[in-house]
């Protein structure tokens, strides 16, 4: 069988369709289109005179050769990495490039500011970055690199390439007016269930998890207000009777900004959500990677409990 010379940077796209089993996924998760995708198909099968992956009905499966190229290629792949960022060190005191946050806007209020106390003090010449993006451009940003670790809720990145580290659980409370008529320590069920209410809705976010919890108790709300936008709730809430419910860092850091708000127990124990730094394994082992998750770790411990409970 002739082998023309490879192109190595086809390499990882080979492994994304195989671990994915899906042209689709596989640009979802690469951050590329569709049709790149299928481009670079067809160069890895001429550049190995074999399908490689042939059309089923749950989407692609493997050939024995891209079985055993995959077996092949990504330990060699890995080991090159690995091998390259021996001896690599880094000092956070004379580094100058910038550190890449990937965070909802939730998590820039909640969380951001302290995180950059810490960081700016132990790294002073590296620049913070927050970003927010699509899942799909996410997990491609974080495996490139350019995405050096993203804090809060991402229940898409559970997969076997990313690596998850739990700094915190996060748990609910009601946002209200300070003297609005229903505040007290615990609302009510009956109260919560009267109260008109504002949601954000946003797919992918943590507020999916009360929003689950409402409809699995068949817990009805008066909704009068939705948003995508978690910035936009303190002022509606401090102008009118609306009731939100959100993570509870999230309420205590508008209340602390305006003792025009309050923050109350809801009625229902509701489930909360685990708050994880993701980040992918390509990175395991880099030093200052392994020093920035570190950073980040010791401040979630120092900080969110006495923030959140």
């Amino acid at each position: 069988m002739t082998i023309n010379s490879p192109d190595l940077n086809l390499l990882p796209i080979a492994f994304a369709l195989y671990d994915e089993l899906s042209v689709s996924r596989a640009a979802r998760l690469l951050g590329m289109s569709q049709p790149a995708v299928s481009m670079a198909l067809r160069r890895l099968r001429e550049t190995f005179n074999d399908p490689l992956f042939i059309r089923v009905p749950t989407g692609i499966a493997p050939t024995p050769r891209a079985h055993a190229i995959v077996r092949f290629a990504r330990p060699l792949v890995q080991r090159l990495q690995e091998d390259l960022l021996k001896g690599e060190t880094f000092d956070p005191a004379t580094s100058t490039r910038a550190f890449t946050l990937a965070l909802y806007d939730v998590g820039e209020m909640a969380f951001l500011p302290w995180l950059l106390e810490s960081l700016r003090h132990q790294a002073p010449h590296c620049a913070i970055r927050s970003v927010s993006l699509p899942i799909g451009q996410l997990a491609h940003e974080l495996e490139k690199g350019e995405v050096d670790v993203a804090i809060g809720y991402f229940p898409a990145l559970a997969l076997k390439n990313f690596r998850h580290l739990r700094v915190d659980t996060q748990r609910f409370a009601c946002l209200m007016r300070a003297d609005h008529p229903l505040r007290s320590d615990r609302l009510s069920a009956a109260d919560f269930r009267a109260a008109e209410h504002i949601v954000v809705r946003s797919e992918g976010r943590s507020q999916e998890v009360v929003e689950r919890f409402f409809e699995r108790r068949r817990i009805r709300r008066r909704v009068v207000v939705f948003t995508p936008h978690f910035l936009s709730v303190p002022f509606i809430v401090a102008e009118t009777d609306l009731i939100a419910t959100v993570p509870k860092s999230v309420a205590l850091r508008f209340v602390s900004i305006t003792p025009r708000l309050a923050v109350v127990r809801p009625p229902f124990d509701i489930t909360g959500f685990d708050l994880k730094l993701h980040w992918h394994r390509r990175f395991d082992n880099e030093p200052r990677s392994q020093w920035l998750r570190a950073q980040l770790a010791a401040v979630f411990r120092k900080n969110v409990h006495s923030a959140t409970h």
